[in-house]
């Protein structure tokens, strides 16, 4: 059974569906990649679907939650213009395409050419448990600057995107059930110092 079959059969999530190596690695052969990095996450959400998509599709409001998003233009075309922190105090900019948008069900984009970090990527929008609120489902796929060993760098300064995907969908879930990140930062600008 191929790698493609086995996750397509499974419903673990995909970073225990199947071995990642070649997941990525057949990622990379379909999307013409030198090399691919491949991970899936998913969060409950306690609001409604509606609520939850149409702020997610909203990218400018991207930078409220996500921690290296510095900013996401919206162009007239239909192109939106992304710029995110890069380890060392770079930045890395590309523009993305939606390649699906089914309202309160799944938004998809890839990267156009040029991009400094070809991604493409789906987010799935699920009713949770009568009562629990929406289950969004994160799907990534990236060339990775510098194959493995630029995985390895970015691990080292916290900004690997898999570990940055998880932070930020924490974040996410935080901000829509409170209208707020909780940071440290966020406690003592409030004065809450421990006391």
């Amino acid at each position: 059974m191929t790698t493609e079959n086995q996750a397509s059969r499974s419903d673990a999530p995909l970073t225990a569906q199947v071995d990642q190596h070649d997941l990525a690695k057949e990622t990379a052969d379909i999307l013409g990649w030198d090399d691919a990095a491949v991970f899936g996450r998913s969060v409950t959400v306690n609001k409604p679907r509606h609520e939850v998509y149409a702020f997610w599709r909203d990218f400018q409001n991207f930078p409220s939650f996500m921690e290296n998003v510095r900013s996401v233009t919206i162009a007239d075309s239909g192109l939106s213009h992304w710029i995110v922190e890069a380890p060392g105090g770079q930045t890395v900019e590309w523009d993305s395409v939606l390649t699906e948008d089914a309202p309160g069900d799944l938004i998809a984009w890839s990267s156009v050419e040029g991009a400094d970090i070809k991604n493409v990527g789906r987010i799935e929008f699920k009713d949770a448990a009568p009562g629990r609120g929406t289950v969004v489902t994160a799907t990534i796929a990236y060339d990775p600057p510098g194959g493995r060993l630029g995985i390895l760098l970015a691990k080292l300064f916290q900004n690997e995107p898999k570990l940055q995907a998880r932070r930020d969908l924490r974040r996410f879930k935080q901000f829509m059930e409170t209208g707020e990140v909780a940071t440290a930062r966020t406690h003592l600008d409030n004065g809450e110092r421990g006391q």
